[in-house]
């Protein structure tokens, strides 16, 4: 399955907040992150993830340094800072609106079925 440009897009914002309030880390990791979160589904190019990163501390949602690790090479470290808590709540209850408004259409209320196993719904 290949997930739409724009849905990847909508979604990278909170995802990668959300990996920050895990915990600091650094671009190779979040990519890392994202692809076993999604069972390999989402293979976020580093094309995408610096911008967004980058555009983050601008607007003071996460906070950079520099790192030197015994044996390793130099990387940039970013971590979540307050106001990007304050944002990753936000996203949460903007996505959740939306996962709730999706589930309602696809399942109606109250049917947990799979949407395989419901029955289809011709217009007449």
């Amino acid at each position: 399955m290949r997930v739409a440009k724009d849905l990847v897009a909508a979604s990278a914002t909170p995802m990668v907040l959300g990996i920050l309030a895990e915990g600091e880390s650094y671009g190779y990791a979040i990519l890392r992150r994202i692809n076993e979160l999604s069972g390999g589904e989402l293979e976020w190019t580093e094309g995408l993830l610096y911008p967004l990163l980058h555009r983050l501390e601008r607007l003071g949602h996460v906070e950079a340094a520099w790192r030197a690790v015994a044996g390793e090479r130099r990387r940039k470290y970013y971590r979540i800072t307050a106001t990007g808590l304050d944002e990753l709540a936000e996203q949460r209850r903007q996505w959740d609106t939306v996962v709730d408004a999706l589930k309602e259409i696809w399942l109606g209320p109250g049917d947990t079925r799979p949407l395989t196993a419901r029955p289809q719904v011709r217009p007449a």
